[in-house]
């Protein structure tokens, strides 16, 4: 394609206002995906604060779960019909739209004056998380194609990677910067700078977008409400998981509602879209398989690593005294192996596809068994620095399964539903960090429970660890199998659809 075309098919209802230039897509580029950066830290820099938080405020542990939880779940509940909306109108609007309340709230986060004033700020901040990550998405597929947007993926995947790994070291650094009681406002004063740079960046760098037809805007009220009450019955139970003997059961029935809402939601849509109008959700993405199959594995990936890095971090410091900062960079490894790792990735798997999804995570699996034989067994003072080397390991088969399965994904999608289909990703993976993160505590903290007073507190975590890792493992084997499932059903079609060699082909018929 030569670079003064758009990167949009004519076919889109979106297309570029003005021809770019390759260099402005990639401007346009690390713009977007910079933006994501800061989006995902605030997923797990927050983490560390908790405690920060409940000596200024003495906030209770339900409090200090929403603060975390509600990011997750506004965040969620977002992602698809900003991702529709998108598709249908400006995604350079919703982008800034989002930047600018993601800034303002993270405003109101730094200066709360008490736990209430923080939740409302953090849940408003999931909101505004979840109407600018689909734009994101949706740009890249519009900017790019082929070759290039697989090196475009790899390096979303890379910085993505990056924020996730060094999300617990930031959150350490600040409450290192500005003290046990106040440090844990840092953490939201660093986004206000980034915030402004950011806007002006995509005021000025980000392509405009324009309706190429007059149809009104079309969202699905009813099926925006029925999937908002799917989602919220799903995760929050899960999110309400702590492993704690206080914990009511009760709220496991809401996982009943979920799916009374799920089949809901599910008739709806297929009536609304049977009336010819554009469904919330069209399910016929589903049908392409390499979607499918990339969106779960994306979901059960997001169920494990994010549960690592936080198993990881309370055992080191819980278990092993390690003060915050110290904790959060055992992951540095994971997070400069996995930038190089997704770069690499993000540039082989148009050659050689999904087999390298597959070594990626036999590589994670390795890092797994080679984080829980370091805490069963190796002397506690060497241990941070021997699971910060086993993190490397781990880093680079994260690098080859997040960028290469976002590109083998998003491949068979067309660049009119890269929005959507983005953000349902996304989703996969929130809903898969709410549901790996709930297992993988309560497995920790009711192994502390249960051993609590029956041995010494070494032993309990280093218990509590290998537990809840066994959730992450599994997490990891099921995304292994689901891999090597569609590697093999894709090697099947390529056999059926390959041409008949002039042995086995008929005599042509001459027509005339």
């Amino acid at each position: 394609m030569p670079a003064e075309q758009t990167s949009s098919s004519p076919a889109s209802p979106q297309t570029l206002t003005i021809p770019l230039t390759p260099a402005r897509k990639w401007r346009a580029f690390w713009v977007c995906v910079s933006v994501a950066a800061i989006t995902i830290l605030d997923l797990s820099k927050v983490n560390v604060a908790l405690p920060s938080i409940e000596a200024a405020f003495g906030s209770g542990s339900t409090e200090l779960q929403l603060i975390v939880s509600g990011y997750v779940l506004t965040f969620g509940l977002l992602l698809v019909p900003m991702g529709r909306l998108g598709d249908q109108r400006s995604r350079r609007t919703l982008f800034i739209v989002g930047l600018t309340l993601f800034t303002l709230t993270s405003l109101v986060c730094a200066l709360a004056p008490n736990t209430t004033v923080l939740l409302v700020a953090r849940l408003i901040q999931g909101v505004a998380a979840g109407i600018q990550m689909p734009q994101v998405l949706g740009l890249i597929q519009q900017l790019f194609q082929g070759k290039e947007r697989g090196r475009a993926f790899g390096l979303f995947g890379a910085t993505i990677g990056v924020a996730t790994a060094f999300g617990p070291t930031l959150g350490g650094l600040m409450i290192a910067l500005g003290g046990p009681t106040d440090g844990w406002r840092y953490i939201f004063w660093i986004n206000i700078p980034l915030g402004l740079i950011a806007i002006a960046l995509a005021i000025f760098v980000l392509p405009a977008t324009r309706k190429a037809s007059r149809k009104p805007l079309q969202l699905d009220p009813v099926g925006v409400v029925l999937f908002a009450l799917t989602i919220i019955a799903l995760m929050f139970p899960f999110l309400f998981t702590t492993g704690s003997p206080s914990d009511n059961p009760q709220r496991w029935w809401l996982l009943v509602v979920f799916v009374l809402f799920a089949t809901a939601f599910f008739a709806w849509e297929r009536r609304y879209a049977a009336s010819g109008r554009d469904p919330l959700i069209p399910f016929t993405l589903f049908s392409v398989s390499s979607f499918r199959n990339g969106s779960i594995l994306q979901a059960a990936y997001f169920a494990a690593i994010p549960s690592l890095f936080l198993l990881t971090t309370l055992y080191l410091q819980s278990g092993l005294g390690l003060e915050p900062v110290f904790a959060g960079m055992v992951s540095i490894g994971f997070a400069l192996s996995s930038a190089v790792a997704s770069w690499i990735g993000g540039n082989i798997v148009t050659k050689y596809g999904r087999p390298v999804v597959v070594w990626g995570l036999v590589l994670v699996m390795v890092c797994i068994a080679g984080l829980v034989v370091t805490a069963l067994y190796v002397p506690d003072a060497v241990t941070p620095y021997a699971m910060a080397g086993v993190m490397v390991i781990g880093g680079i088969g994260g690098g080859l399964v997040i960028a290469p399965n976002q590109t083998l994904t998003l491949a068979d999608i067309p660049v009119k539903q890269g929005g959507l289909a983005g953000s349902v990703g996304q989703l996969g993976q929130r809903i898969g960090t709410a549901v790996g993160t709930a297992i993988a505590l309560a497995l920790f903290y009711a192994t502390i429970y249960r051993e609590d007073g029956k041995a010494t507190d070494s032993v309990v975590f280093h218990d509590a660890y290998a537990f809840g890792m066994v959730a992450v493992a599994l997490f990891i084997a099921f995304a292994f199998v689901l891999s090597v499932l569609d590697l093999t059903a894709r090697k099947r079609r390529e056999r059926e659809t390959e041409p008949e060699t002039d042995e086995d082909a008929e005599e042509p018929r001459v027509i005339t």
